[in-house]
């Protein structure tokens, strides 16, 4: 499918999708509650009143294409995103959602129960997405073009030259491998979709391939005039089909982690839900192999992302892991659990103020912003 080529505007002024449209939606009682009405008998597939775990899986994947985004699964970028968008939502398998949505114990949810755990989900989105925001940019080749003929062209292609280890190596290797490394300030939706590189990059090098130096070894002096002349040729083709880009930044610096273990409550909330979730024994009892998915079941409301979302984060959680014994093989009560997975929280929240982890994601959009989803688009 082609990414969107005419929203989010004509123009390419960047989108911030930060969160505000969302609480105004779930501020007004009287425009939530006739969203509510609409969304649940579009739902309600087979009339009965309630919704069941059936029902609710397309409302569970209609929140992230309200955003614009691809669905889960189709790259690790989107997938990035997802997780700061989905605070209440959790990375894979949608089971974690409909279990809040019937409380780990009914397979049928009420329209009461629906709006409730729908509005705390929205407002988890609203506030994830104020506090990192998602930027739609529309890529039309302008700024690649700018980049290209700037002065910042020559010095930083020949870096990228320098760096380009490709002993047999073709021209056509070395530009690729050229535009792979570009990034989306300097104009470049980023190479690693797949639309981009057959319908963007592909047709643009063949328009070039019948140059004079198309075939001779690879020099530093060719390579620059012939990169430019293929960027010049990704331009145009995305000036004739523009690009959506979600761009989204985050740093993990342990705050939300700070602020959840603050509030006992809140804490405790959270906790006694994702041990709805947790396995347990023959006799009541909590094997200590689970903290890893307890974990992933609070790390919404943690501020962190999803296991295997992120190397650098994925090795600061096993080295906590470690520290707790989590893999010895025992069973502990609820209590000791609670107390073990608090304690986890707490050491990855000091390594985090000590240590912040920075991730940066570029997603392509392949369905429209706007009507993408049936979901969280309000009634007329």
């Amino acid at each position: 499918m082609d990414p969107l080529s005419s929203s989010p505007s004509s123009s390419s002024k960047p989108q911030v999708l930060d969160g505000s449209e969302i609480m105004e939606l779930v501020a007004n009682n009287h425009l939530f509650s006739s969203f509510v009405d609409h969304k649940f008998q579009d739902l309600d597939t087979d009339k009965d009143g309630k919704l069941s775990l059936q029902e609710l899986h397309p409302a569970v994947a209609d929140i992230g294409a309200a955003l614009g985004l691809p669905p889960q699964g189709t790259s690790l970028d989107s997938d990035n995103i997802y997780s700061q968008l989905e605070k209440y939502l959790t990375y894979g398998p949608t089971w974690p959602v409909l279990n809040e949505f019937t409380h780990g114990s009914r397979d049928k949810v009420s329209k009461t129960e629906f709006k409730e755990v729908l509005s705390d989900i929205l407002l988890g989105m609203a506030a994830g997405l104020k506090r990192d925001p998602i930027v739609i940019l529309r890529m039309d080749g302008e700024d690649l073009l700018e980049f290209i003929n700037s002065s910042a062209y020559e010095p930083e292609m020949i870096a990228t030259f320098s760096e380009i280890n490709l002993p047999e190596g073709s021209l056509h290797d070395y530009i690729v491998k050229a535009f792979e490394n570009l990034t989306v300030e300097q104009g470049m939706p980023p190479p690693s979709d797949s639309w981009v590189m057959s319908d963007i990059i592909e047709p643009a090098l063949e328009s070039c391939a019948a140059g004079e130096n198309w075939d001779k070894p690879v020099s530093q002096e060719i390579f620059l005039f012939e990169f430019k002349r293929a960027a010049e040729h990704v331009a145009q083709r995305l000036k004739e089909q523009p690009v959506i880009v979600a761009h989204s930044e985050n740093t993990f610096d342990g705050s939300s982690i700070r602020r959840l273990l603050s509030n006992k409550f809140e804490l405790d909330k959270s906790l006694n839900t994702a041990l709805q979730s947790v396995p347990r024994d023959k006799t009541g009892k909590l094997p200590k192999e689970h903290l890893q998915l307890a974990l992933d079941l609070v790390a919404p409301l943690a501020g962190l992302p999803p296991l295997g979302a992120l190397d650098e984060m994925d090795k600061l959680l096993l080295d906590v892991f470690k520290m707790v014994d989590a893999d010895d093989g025992k069973v502990v009560k609820e209590d000791e659990f609670k107390k073990l997975l608090t304690e986890i929280l707490g050491a990855v929240m000091l390594q985090l103020e000590g240590s912040p982890i920075s991730v940066s994601s570029n997603s392509v959009v392949h369905e429209p912003l706007a009507c993408s989803s049936t979901l969280l688009t309000p009634p007329s």
